[in-house]
Formats: C-alpha cells, structure tokens, sequence
C-alpha cells in the first residue's frame, strides 16, 4: 500500500517556555520530531510532509537533516487539526494512496502499530489510533459500536455520558489521501475553542455511510509532550524501555539507572557497560567490548573485544579496532586506532591512524589543527610513542618506530628508527640552593614594605 506521512509539527509550545520549537527539544539525542519521522519511516512511505509553524527555518533544517527527501509546509496560523492537516494537500495533490497524520510531539508510536493502522486501513476507510487511559483527564473520547467507530468527541464538547469513556484518541489518523482532504474541506470550527478539528471527519465521514475503526496501542506510545516536566518523564520512559531492550539483548549493564543511551544506540550481546556511561548519536558497539565507567561516547564504532575507558571520550568519527585499548581520559576524534593498539593514559588523538599493536604512551598529542586547517597523523603499526610527545601533524611514524618521552616530532620517522627531538639536558651544581636564597630574600623584601 502506497503511503505518505504528514507530521504536524506546528505548534509553539507555550508551556515549555523556550525559544526553541516544541518539537525540537531532544528525547535521547534527537529532536522528538525525529523520533516521529522515524517511525514513519519504516513503512517506506512515498512522501513525508512535515507542516511547521513557529520556527519553520529550524523545523525544516532538523527534518531535512534527517530525511534530506521531506517536504516542509508552513501553517501560518494555527487553527486546529484540521487546518494544519490541510496545509499538505497541494504537496500531496498528485498522491493515491494512504496518508497517516503524525505528532511531531508525540515521539513514541510504534512501528509495529503505524503497521497495524495500514493493515486495519485496508477494511476500513478511516482507522483512529486509539488507548485505554488510566486517567482519561481531557483526552478525545472514541465513541464506538461494536469495531465501527461512530464519532470523536473532544473532552471539551462531551457529555457525562461520553466523558466516562475510557478508550481516548491519540490523534494519529490513517485515511486515503484524496478522501482524507475531501472530508477536511468540510470541516467547520462551529465548537468551544473555534478550531477546525480533525477529528470532525470521523462524524462527516459516517454521514456518507462511510466506515471508521480504531486500532489500539499501549498508553506509553500516545505520551505527549507539553512542558519540561512532560519532556523529562518521556526522557525517562525512553531510557527505561531502551535499557530493558539490551538487557534482554544479552548486554550487561552493572548500573542500569545511571547509563544513558540514545534513540540509534546498537550494542552487541556480551558487551559490559560499567556505570554512567553516556551515549550520544551514531554509536555503534559491536559484541563483546567493555566500556568501563564514565565514558562518554559519540559518533563512534566500537569493535568486538575493545576496551574504553574508564573516563574516555569517543568523538565523532572514532574508529575503535577489534581488541584495541582506550584508557582513562583519552579522547579520541576522526580517527582510527587499529587492532590491538593501546592509547592507555591521558592523550588525545585526533585525524589520525594508529597501526596495529601501537602503543601510545601517557600524554600524547596529535596537533592536528594549525589554527586553519587539521592535519593528519599516521602512526604504523607496531609503533611506540614515548610519553608526552607531541605530534605535530602532518607527520608519518614508521613502522616500528620509537619516539623517546617529550619529543615534538615534526618530521616523518622511518620504520624501526628512534626519534628524539628535545632540548639537551643542562646541570648547574649549586644554582637551585642559590636561587631560592634570591627569591626568599625578595619575599621577605616585599612583606616588609608592605
């Protein structure tokens, strides 16, 4: 079935008290619109049109950053559902298939229920998604008759009747396109807030002897997100559920509370995550690594068998080879450190390549940046880097090589050579004894004057 998605993702968020879109404030890395997008995204669907409002130029930027193919509308003003639903048509005019409106703050609907909505739009011409509220407060009601549903009846305008139904409205609707804009332009905003709500199709629709159902998911994958205090509990939800998912993955976790992961974290099973380690975007960890505690990880690739941490710092485009070593506060930036190599102690890496079995002693430095540009770094394999060198790139370190502690190395280093680049050593008996009488002599100086 052929499908297109329309987040909306208009709204200012009032209540969140911020400059920035509602939907822009981030779940686990990525913006909650993101979250939504990509769930759409796996049904495949033809074409995503997200319809913004306040701070469309953001909105489009985070959208196309994630799917360079969406197309961003603009509601100009916001006047309900309905009207901002219809501000995809003309993006949409040439579409024959199933539309699926979306909340881009509403993060966490499923794939697998956005599948059920299709298979269910397959009998019916309009499918609700619908939840069993614990607390139903001033959710939409679904009115239903057996499987049809009858009508939506917003908390606003219920009876008592229809306000002592439980089973409540998301807001998320799958309807063909042609007939979801066909319904919409006959929607009017005769009700207690003067908006034009999407839910007034369900009744015009049963009007023509047309027929609704409903769908039902859990109430956790309806939560939306208003205010500060509704984004840190969805941000607890999701840390919850992710870190359940690798623990039954087969990943430990010695502290599950305190690790942090995010929306495209991958772990493989048999990995040992220490406490309060942090993941951002793009990481990926491969089966069997350890990453020890308070590390902190970006961007990055972790092969089987590594080793990070404890107090690493993974940077985009960190390429972390099978058995390889990352130690306490290294950092490490665009680079690759190959199988079996250690960067053990207090050294930052960045643009650069550290062959097999190299050995990185404490302090080094890769001086990647000339204040213009970066450079790179090329370390062969089998390479020992004396403590405190620094590297000053670009530069090539041949196989084998040796640099001795406290070398600046700006030139290439052959294979199996030893490079030392240092000012010699120079002693002069007595100087220190001597030197401290001066000083002393104008402390002393200074406090009596004072």
């Amino acid at each position: 079935m052929n499908t297109s998605l329309i987040i909306l993702a208009a709204g200012m968020g009032t209540r969140m008290n911020s400059d920035l879109p509602k939907v822009l404030h981030p779940i686990a890395g990525d913006p909650m619109l993101v979250h939504a997008m990509a769930a759409g995204a796996t049904l495949g669907p033809d074409h995503t049109i997200v319809v913004a409002g306040h701070g469309a130029a953001a909105v489009t930027a985070a959208a196309q950053e994630f799917d360079e193919t969406a197309t961003v509308v603009v509601q100009s003003e916001q006047l309900g559902t309905a009207h901002a639903v219809d501000q995809a048509k003309d993006a949409l005019a040439d579409f024959d298939g199933t539309a699926i409106v979306l909340y881009g703050d509403t993060p966490f609907v499923s794939p697998e229920t956005l599948e059920d909505m299709m298979s269910a739009a397959e009998g019916a011409d309009i499918v609700v998604l619908g939840f069993q509220a614990a607390d139903p407060g001033r959710y939409g009601r679904l009115i239903m008759d057996g499987l049809s549903l009858e009508r939506i009846v917003e908390f606003k305008d219920a009876n008592e009747a229809e306000l002592a139904v439980t089973l409540c409205n998301s807001g998320v609707i799958a309807c063909k396109s042609s007939l979801l804009f066909d319904l919409i332009s006959h929607v009017g905003n005769d009700n207690a807030a003067g908006e034009y709500y999407l839910t007034d199709i369900i009744a015009l629709a049963r009007t023509r002897g047309l027929s609704a159902t409903a769908v039902t998911c859990p109430e956790a994958e309806t939560l939306g997100v208003n205010s500060r205090a509704q984004l840190a509990e969805a941000e607890a939800a999701f840390q919850t559920r992710a870190r359940d998912r690798l623990l039954e993955d087969g990943v430990t976790l010695q502290a599950p509370e305190t690790v942090f992961l995010a929306r495209d974290t991958v772990i493989g099973r048999d990995t040992y995550i220490e406490p309060n380690v942090f993941f951002g975007p793009g990481v990926t960890v491969e089966s069997g690594a350890r990453l020890r505690a308070f590390s902190h990880l970006e961007g990055c690739h972790v092969a089987r068998g590594a080793v990070i941490g404890p107090y690493a710092r993974l940077r985009p485009n960190a390429e972390i080879q099978e058995n390889a070593r990352i130690g306490n506060f290294v950092e490490v930036k665009n680079a690759v450190v190959a199988e079996g190599a250690k960067v053990n102690h207090l050294s930052y890496i960045g643009d650069a390549f550290i062959g097999s079995h190299a050995n990185i002693g404490a302090g080094t430095i890769t001086c990647n940046y000339d204040g213009v540009m970066k450079h790179h770094t090329h370390i062969g394999s089998g390479a020992f880097i004396g403590s405190n060198t620094m590297l000053v790139a670009p530069v090539h370190i041949g196989e084998g090589a040796m640099t001795g502690s406290g070398s600046v190395i700006t030139s290439d280093v052959e294979p199996d050579a030893l490079a030392l680049a240092r000012a010699p050593q120079v002693e002069k008996p007595g100087m220190a004894r001597k030197l401290f009488e001066i000083l002393k002599a104008k402390k002393a100086k200074l406090q009596r004057s004072s």
